[in-house]
Parts: structure tokens; sequence; C-alpha cells
């Protein structure tokens, strides 16, 4: 098996040789002051620059802990600006990034986690309880 990406078939436009970090500083370079990331729900908003920014921050935070390329980090979280931020981080340290269903109940956790070699796991510091209506 082959680590390459490639496509088939007819395209017009040929692919992008940069990397998911690469174009993520690519567009900060372009768009710096844009904004990116809008997470109504947390009242958060970034720019180009400080999706970046706090990117790298967290790349760097992995690479402290001893994550190193082709690693796989999970994460358990529903959607929030934390998981756009892990996820670029993640591809500035080198790592692949697995999504976990926030859903999943403790089992499910461990049993995803050893299946797919997750060496460490990013999650949500609270996690929304269900509440049943009758």
């Amino acid at each position: 098996m082959t680590d390459v990406s490639y496509v088939s078939g007819p395209s017009e436009r040929p692919l992008i040789a940069r990397t998911i970090g690469q174009e993520l500083d690519h567009s900060a370079a372009l768009h710096g002051g844009l904004e990116a990331l809008v997470s109504r729900h947390q009242g958060v908003r970034l720019t180009y620059a400080e999706l970046r920014e706090q990117a790298e921050r967290l790349a760097r935070a992995l690479i402290a802990l001893g994550v190193q390329a082709g690693d796989r980090i999970g994460i358990w979280s529903s959607n929030n600006a934390e998981w756009v931020i892990t996820q670029y981080g993640a591809a500035k340290a080198g790592a692949i990034l697995v999504s976990v269903n926030p859903a999943y109940k403790t089992q499910e956790l461990d049993h995803i986690l050893d299946r797919a070699g997750v060496s460490l796991l990013v999650s949500a510091r609270a996690r929304r309880s269900r509440t049943t209506t009758s």
C-alpha cells in the first residue's frame, strides 16, 4: 500500500501540492486579517492569522508531548472552535486526526481508540448530558 494520494479521471484543475498545514499558512498569508472561523455558540471569531497562531501553538504542544509524524490523535468532541484548531494543529505536527463520535460511551471509545491506534486523545471539557422527555 502506498502513502501517496492521487486523483483519477479527467480534471480541469490540478491538485494543490500543499499539506493541510501549508494550506492554512497560505490562506493566512493571503487573507490574514479576514475571518476564518466563527463559532457563534461559543462567541469565538478567529482571523486566518489567529487560527494559524493557535494551530501552531497546539502543534508545538503536541510535539512536546511526544507526538511524532504519522501518529494518530483522536478528538472526542462536538463541533466547536477547538475541534478546528485541533484539526490544523495535528496536521502541522504531522499527525493523523481521528474524529471520534462524541456520543460514544466509554466502552465504545476504548474500542475505537484501540482499533484506530490512537496514541493521544483530545477531549471536550464537558459533554452535554442527554435528557429524555415523556
